[in-house]
């Protein structure tokens, strides 16, 4: 198998860049040595020399701060207030003043000693809160994205608008991997591009001790799935240039259509492998071993290729009809079962890597695997990729026409052949050896999955009324004034404010990922009480203008990385590394062997509620190891298995349950965007604020989500009432002069009306911008199991690479171009 990451500690004094040239392995070599680099692609931080413009402001950025512990405790009550009552307050303000008394200090002592010469203080807890989750990925991590549809009337079929969507995804690999993609910015300050790098040929490769991200950082070939058959043809040169053109594409993906055609739906659906990715991942592991173990089989082989792949195609047979079916439909596929068999397009996935999925009509959208990149990577890519498809039809008919970037590659339609060296461009398909228990474990996998599938519903919203121009006009920040919307609509159905949580992009750092921003304050529970109450419309309007600029705030804040919950969780496990250190100490001095594993770098992290989204440990963990601990001499201090009180007060479970889980993360390349709630009682919430629109995507596991939905909708019609009532009330009552002023206007020239403002009325001064950009889709603590990596996978060494050349050529079936 190809690069297993061990601990992200190891390489982080690493000096190679993302990009770095490294022995190049072949996709389905099981055996290979990898280079530091590809052991471990989530790391390889500290002062690099690159030669391209993407990475070029990387070393001038900041680190992540760490923030003043007395600042993120006040701010954590702060957070917290709105959710408690009197008694819970007085409980959480009593364990933070114990905390900042006892274990506070020493913690935040310890945090930083940690974060001494490394990139992040939280990026190694970061992946282990990400690898350690056990349940299935799907509607649990993996998000998605649905693409609008291509505005070129040839790419309403399958094929041509996969084949479109193809090529321009290889002219971003190359980009990224020639270092030719220009850095992102957010009004001029460069952003952090560390995840671009992991972006491409990366996978989620589940073992016996939590999962690990695997690179080939020299991949060259794609996988399509198609009717839950694979099959994989190289696309890229050694150099990275692509190897094919828009219409060879085409060719190649209509001649896997034709083939997987021939084979019955419902015999195809007996050998769909992919469906094991959405198994439960320890069942997983146990799962690729079986593929793995036998010599003398293909799959290990086949399993590899898929591993390997830049990413996956998936050509699904089914047109979703609504805007709802399409949405779930990218996020874990459609479950339909004929005659006992599942032929849904649940079959026709693999979740362990990037998946651009394109239906029968042409519609397609992005499923990701979460770990090692966030919503404004992939944002950036999907966009990108849009309008390249946009741009280069535009250019076939004006060849002066403007690209999206700027390459010195050769147009592969003017190369020699011989030129892209050992490639193989005819698809191959890979053929499984279907051992008993594989098929056995194959129809569990499926039953699971789609009792998964039916336990979930989406509805979506795509509210025309008004959208970023209205709200803006009446003054407000666009992202600031829906999350308001949600508070109100959760409000007026439930009576009550809930947990939300909406993540604030901070890759103004090196390596930053998000911040979590709690939407839930007494300015937002003021205003959602006054909506709701029997009073005059300006005391609402003035309510919401307090919300939002508190939300607006609270962005702000947490955009520079100075919100409570990602250092309260460094701290948290800080503290649990010092426990497992301590422990093991303890059983050393008493002539036992010590029970942990890993180095002392692996910080662990314990595991968190089922089901549950959060990142405070169980009550059941934390009995768990006060029972561990050791008789020992007194000491002067208390020791740290005691866990420290902040995290044993209820309140830091109710911060880590979120009930609402949001995301602005949208342009006008998506139509819609989406994850699955987050907690058993919560809704997940993907939004995109677009200039006369707002499109919304709710998921729930059956909580009255259309209803929810008509609540919103309901909402954003009363608002707009009310702001003009209140704006039409404030016109009336102008001065004299006023009037005199705008009489004399009257035919002196046409007046301009600004988008989205209803006539008569006056532009007011918006909210300071600061979340235009900032909303990076993060799951970070909406929903996975917490508990350590203390594992690593020893490398086993692999063939020359003629001996693997010689092996890839003979992996799958052959197809042949002129049969069709």
């Amino acid at each position: 198998m190809f690069a297993m990451p061990e601990s992200l500690d190891e390489s982080l004094a690493s000096e190679q860049p993302p990009n770095s040239d490294v022995q190049k392995s072949s996709p389905h070599n099981t055996d290979a040595p990898f280079s530091p680099l590809e052991r471990d692609p989530l790391a390889s931080h500290g002062p690099k020399r690159r030669r391209g413009i993407t990475y070029a402001a990387e070393d001038k950025l900041p680190k992540l701060p760490i923030p003043e512990l007395e600042d993120t405790c006040r701010k954590y009550q702060a957070v917290l207030a709105p959710l408690q009552n009197r008694r819970e307050q007085e409980d959480t303000a009593a364990a933070v003043h114990e905390f900042l008394k006892s274990d506070g200090s020493e913690l935040q002592a310890r945090l930083k000693k940690y974060a001494t010469g490394k990139t992040s203080y939280i990026e190694q807890f970061w992946y282990d809160s990400y690898l350690n989750f056990d349940s299935s990925v799907v509607l649990n991590l993996n998000p998605f994205f649905l693409l609008e549809d291509d505005p070129t009337p040839a790419r309403n079929n399958q094929v041509t608008r996969a084949a479109s969507l193809v090529i321009s995804s290889l002219c971003f690999v190359r980009a990224v991997r020639k270092e030719e993609l220009p850095p992102d910015t957010l009004k001029g300050t460069p952003l952090c591009m560390y995840q671009y790098s992991r972006l491409f040929s990366t996978a989620r490769i589940p073992t016996e001790n939590g999962c690990q991200i695997a690179q080939d950082s020299g991949s060259r070939h794609v996988v399509v799935l198609c009717k839950g058959q694979f099959y994989w043809f190289d696309v890229l040169d050694d150099n990275s240039d692509i190897i094919m053109t828009e219409k060879d594409m085409a060719l190649n993906l209509q001649v896997i259509v034709d083939d997987a055609e021939r084979t019955p739906i419902q015999e195809a659906a007996k050998g769909a492998l992919g469906v094991l990715s959405t198994e439960n991942r320890k069942i997983w592991a146990g799962l690729r071993d079986v593929l793995t173990r036998d010599e003398d089989s293909n799959n290990a082989e086949c399993l590899s290729i898929v591993d390997s792949a830049l990413f996956i195609l998936c050509l699904d047979y089914t047109e979703p009809k609504t805007g709802a079916e399409l949405c779930g439909n990218m996020l874990c596929g459609t479950s339909e079962v004929v005659k006992g068999v599942q032929i849904g397009t649940c079959t026709n996935r693999w979740y362990d890597k990037m998946q651009i999925i394109v239906c029968k009509n042409g519609s397609a959208g992005i499923n990701f695997e979460h770990t090692g990149v966030d919503g404004h990577t992939v944002l950036r890519m999907a966009s990108d990729v849009y309008t390249d498809t946009i741009l280069r039809f535009a250019k076939s008919i004006n060849g002066q026409a403007p690209s999206l970037w700027t390459s010195t590659s050769p147009d592969p339609s003017k190369r020699d052949p011989e030129s892209f060296g050992d490639v193989s461009t005819i698809p191959h398909k890979l053929e499984w050896d279907m051992l008993p228990e594989l098929s056995t474990a194959l129809r569990f996998a499926e039953t699971r999955l789609a009792d998964l599938i039916q336990q979930n519903e989406f509805e979506i919203l795509e509210f025309a009324g008004y959208g970023k121009n209205f709200i803006t006009s009446m003054g407000f920040s666009p992202d600031a004034f829906v999350q308001m919307a949600f508070q109100a609509a959760y409000y007026g159905l439930y009576g009550r404010v809930e947990n939300t949580y909406e993540p604030a992009m901070t890759k103004v750092f090196l390596h930053g990922r998000t911040e979590a921003i709690r939407v839930a304050t007494a300015e937002s529970t003021a205003f959602v009480k006054t909506f709701w109450a029997d009073d005059e419309p300006r005391r609402k309007v003035d309510a919401l203008k307090k919300a939002t600029q508190k939300h607006t705030a609270l962005t702000k804040e947490c955009a520079k990385a100075l919100g409570q919950d990602r250092h309260l969780y460094a701290l948290y496990c800080v503290w649990q590394r010092a426990v497992d250190e301590e422990g093991a100490e303890a059983a050393s001095s008493n002539g036992c062997s010590s029970p942990v594993d890993g180095s002392p770098s692996d910080m662990g992290v314990t595991s968190q509620r089922g089901g549950s989204i959060s990142h405070s440990p169980p009550r059941s963990a934390n009995k768990k190891t006060a029972d561990k601990t050791t008789s020992a001499s007194p000491s002067p201090r208390r020791p740290l298995q005691q866990m420290p009180s902040l995290f044993s007060d209820s309140g830091y479970d109710r911060i880590n349950t979120t009930i609402i889980s949001t995301s602005n993360c949208g342009n006008p390349a998506l139509r819609h965007f989406g994850f699955g709630p987050s907690s058993a009682d919560g809704f997940g919430i993907g939004y995109i604020i677009k200039d006369d629109s707002i499109s919304v995507c709710i998921s729930s596991k059956h909580r009255q989500t259309r209803r929810f939905v008509d609540s919103l909708e309901a909402y954003f019609a009363e608002i707009k009432r009310l702001l003009r009532s209140v704006k039409k009330g404030e016109g009336a009552g102008r001065s004299k002069a006023r009037e005199s002023e705008k009489e004399k206007t009257v035919g002196k020239g046409k007046a301009i009306k600004i988008d989205g403002q209803p006539e008569g009325e006056d532009q007011v001064p918006v909210e300071e911008e600061v979340d235009e950009g900032l909303g990076g889709y993060g799951f970070f603590d909406a929903g996975m199991l917490l508990q350590a990596l203390k594992a690593s996978q020893k490398e086993k060494e692999r063939p020359s690479d003629k001996a693997v050349g010689n092996a890839r050529r003979a992996i799958g079936k052959k197809l042949r171009l002129n049969e069709y």
